[in-house]
């Protein structure tokens, strides 16, 4: 008999999800907002992986004002395992730092990197593709990512070029990983047939993940087996927090999958999994706003999407509000987001929704960090 995988998914949970302020806030960011549902993000996240892994198998890389909060509602993962960032690094050196902590227990360990905060329908396909995902993870020296079938010239996201499929059909081969495109490239991707989004979902085992650190960040690599090697003992957060910052700071697709595509589809060991399932990427209240849309969770003849203790809308459509302690009345107004809390309240039109970041920037160069 084969021997079982040891599967150990990390969820990527140390942002600040800026974009969903006033909600959002540096100490309850995104990932621990119920956005969809009653329960978080990260709970959603944590809950689907549980039929492939079980919360002692599970890590989360965060930050220290987060931290408390995650612990609180993934009761059963070991605190040891909810590593608190000094600083925020991209997910290059996060991702680098699970692998060599994994590393030093089981080097075959299959690493699932899943983002805390995407919306995904259809469970049972997804769990049927992670499975696909892990044995191919697990069979050599290889990475498999998680593709997403483009549904519309989606310029927000980062694209994966894929070619053949390999010779068992298991999956396809990576020729290239791209970034945001602009609108033309876009078109040609969907015209082509062959490019997927990529989810941010990737597998690897903890030798494959560790030893491309050490060949594609040869400077940052050093720092995380240091840190790594410092883990359990009472040295580890001072360590921690003297070494980290150090690291490279960029994405884990830019400092290893890129460089590992650029050598060609049959050295790079580079593998799509074309993901069957629905997938959002909520990345915006506008983004929120259709996918409630889409999904019917909310919504009236006109359009609008409320979580509201009440609303009256006359004349107005396609609106998105949250206001559960007031009463919102909307005469002759469209395209809006609204969004009510106890100490702000914002307006934005849907197609600026992704600029309400920039609301947090001014607000921290302002000195109105109760805001933050």
């Amino acid at each position: 008999m084969s021997k079982p995988i040891d599967f150990r998914p990390v969820i990527l949970a140390g942002g600040s999800g800026t974009r969903f302020w006033p909600r959002s806030r540096r100490a309850h960011a995104k990932q621990v907002l119920a956005l969809d549902g009653e329960r978080s993000m990260i709970q959603q996240t944590v809950e689907r992986l549980k039929p492939l892994a079980g919360l002692d198998q599970t890590w989360v890389i965060t930050n220290e004002y987060l931290a408390a909060e995650i612990a609180d509602q993934l009761k059963g993962i070991p605190a040891g395992q909810i590593v608190q960032e000094p600083v925020a690094r991209n997910t290059a050196p996060a991702c680098g730092l699970a692998a060599f902590l994994i590393e030093r227990q089981n080097p075959d360990a299959v690493l699932g990197i899943f983002p805390s905060d995407h919306v995904i329908g259809d469970e049972p396909r997804f769990l049927k593709a992670l499975q696909k995902s892990i044995a191919v993870a697990a069979a050599a020296d290889n990475m498999v990512v998680l593709g997403i079938e483009p549904t519309r010239a989606e310029t927000g996201y980062g694209y994966i070029e894929t070619t053949d499929y390999t010779r068992d059909d298991s999956a396809l081969h990576v020729r290239r990983f791209i970034e945001k495109p602009n609108q033309n490239r876009a078109d040609e991707f969907i015209a082509a047939g062959n490019y997927f989004w990529n989810s941010g979902m990737f597998l690897w085992s903890a030798r494959t993940l560790a030893n491309a650190v050490r060949e594609h960040m040869p400077e940052t690599a050093p720092l995380l087996e240091t840190i790594a090697a410092a883990y359990g003992t009472p040295k580890f957060e001072a360590v921690f927090h003297d070494v980290y910052p150090k690291c490279e700071n960029i994405s884990v697709d830019y400092a290893v999958l890129e460089p590992r595509s650029a050598k060609g589809e049959h050295l790079s060991h580079l593998y799509c999994i074309p993901a069957e399932f629905s997938w959002n990427d909520l990345g915006s209240w506008a983004s929120l706003y259709e996918y409630q849309l889409e999904t019917r969770l909310r919504g009236d003849s006109e359009g609008n999407v409320t979580d509201t203790s009440g609303h009256m809308a006359l004349d107005s459509g396609n609106n998105y509000i949250f206001s559960p302690h007031k009463f919102v009345a909307l005469v002759g107004v469209e395209d809006l987001v609204i969004v009510d809390t106890k100490d702000a309240l914002l307006i934005a039109h849907r197609d600026h929704s992704q600029d309400v970041g920039k609301i947090v920037k001014e607000l921290g160069i302002t000195g109105r960090t109760e805001l933050i």
